[in-house]
């Protein structure tokens, strides 16, 4: 196979330059070698990035390896150390999120993130996600090109197969690693790939090509609905984006409605809604009393239900109750949720005060009253939810009197301190800022 049929330079995608998600297995060598090969490329800008996962004891060898294929193709290469925690979902999902999280963090503005999955990994997602039950959008598998992080994902080789990358590989006579676990059956994707489809390639011998082509059209019916799910989002969705109305929400179709819950999810970055979320969420959230606060819970995210809205955040351990910071308001203050406080339009407070968790019985003066109304009480009227009660940061006087909870309410001493001074408090939590790429 020729480079040119390999990636044809008319298949470029725009944007910035190419970075190279290399590995040192066989398939992302062809990738890179093939990308290096075109002017198109060179000229845009091309780099690899290469993730060290630290989970085999030949990890080291395979960075270098990585050095030496870039340093012959004149390639600049980055390599990432990430820590794999074991989650839920095994070993094999939790260095997929660290290797994402990599990706999204190293990319920059416009980049194109060049990943090597081909027709046979298509196959493989198809029948991955038809086991677990998706619907249209998770058979659509492995889409060649979405945007991703600060820039674009894109999978030029989805129209090859392993095959076909190996012939290519060695024909320009490169070299590769091999990764012994990719030969482990414990492995969802490697029984599927070493027992499953071999098996059934004695029947049917395109069963490859047959899958690929009907995770296409599930995406290109995907992409059909997509526009009608776009506009029901905006009508369920709140001012803010993570939140939805669970009264509009109810208004939906059942059908519409598991499609727009599954792109809310996608649109905050948030690892995607397995489908016994769709059913947890139809059987205990949407139907539950406006008081009571039902919660699912999947890999690091979640979706609460609290009056009439579903929430939807990252996984986030409350501030501990002995927690006591001083902070003068000179610089941002990052809390130990991952939250941050700053005061703007004031140089600083003019001696330190103290930062401190909620430990209940709180009260505070606010702005026009005389008297002191509980903080119980003041964040039910102002409809923070409970689990967002837990993180909010108390800004305590010497005489340990409340001045501000987050940048939620000031006591009338405080407010009329920051008005003096155009000043202001903002208590911002951690976002989610990428989305997942399919695999």
């Amino acid at each position: 196979m020729t480079t040119s049929r390999l990636i044809p330079a008319s298949g470029l995608p725009s944007g910035g330059a190419f970075v190279v998600g290399l590995s040192g297995g066989l398939d992302s060598m062809a990738l890179l070698h093939a990308l290096a090969q075109l002017p198109e490329v060179r000229q845009r800008g091309l780099r690899a990035l290469h993730v060290h996962h630290g989970l085999h004891a030949d990890a080291d060898a395979w960075q270098s390896h990585c050095e030496d294929a870039c340093a012959c193709l004149q390639v600049p290469l980055r390599s990432v150390r990430v820590d794999v925690a074991p989650t839920g979902e095994g070993l094999e999902s939790a260095a997929r999120h660290a290797r994402r999280a990599a990706f999204a963090s190293e990319l920059r503005e416009d980049e194109v993130l060049a990943l090597a999955h081909h027709r046979d990994d298509q196959a493989e997602t198809f029948l991955l996600r038809a086991l677990r039950g998706s619907g249209t959008d998770g058979l659509g598998s492995i889409r060649p090109l979405q945007r991703f992080g600060r820039g674009w994902l894109w999978r030029p080789l989805l129209d090859c197969t392993r095959a076909q990358l190996q012939d290519y590989a060695q024909a320009q006579g490169l070299s590769w690693v091999q990764d012994p676990s990719n030969a482990d059956d414990r492995f969802d994707r490697n029984f599927l790939r070493n027992r499953v489809l071999p098996l059934l390639r004695e029947r049917w011998p395109h069963a490859v090509d047959a899958f690929a082509a009907s995770a296409a059209l599930c995406a290109q019916a995907d992409e059909l609905l997509g526009a009608e799910d776009a506009r029901c989002l905006a009508l369920v969705r709140t001012a803010d984006p993570q939140v939805l109305s669970r009264d509009r929400l109810r208004e939906l179709p059942v059908a519409r409605r598991a499609r727009v819950l599954r792109r809310w999810i996608a649109s905050l970055g948030l690892p995607p809604l397995p489908a016994q979320g769709v059913a947890r969420i139809e059987a205990d959230l949407l139907p539950a009393r406006a008081d009571a606060a039902p919660c699912f819970r999947w890999q690091d995210a979640r979706i609460r239900a609290w009056r009439d809205l579903l929430h939807a955040a990252p996984v986030q351990s409350a501030l501990a109750a002995s927690w006591r910071q001083a902070w003068d308001g000179a610089a941002p203050l990052v809390l130990p949720d991952g939250a941050t406080l700053a005061l703007h339009g004031a140089p600083a407070f003019a001696a330190p005060l103290t930062l401190a968790a909620r430990q209940g019985g709180e009260r505070m003066i606010l702005p026009g009253r005389t008297h002191s109304h509980a903080l119980k009480h003041l964040l039910q009227d102002l409809g923070v939810p409970p689990w967002v009660r837990e993180h909010l940061p108390l800004l305590l006087d010497a005489d340990g009197e409340v001045l501000a909870v987050g940048d939620l309410a000031y006591s009338a001493a405080f407010d009329t301190w920051l008005r003096e001074r155009g000043a202001r408090l903002e208590w911002r939590q951690p976002a989610t800022v990428t989305a997942d790429p399919r695999d």
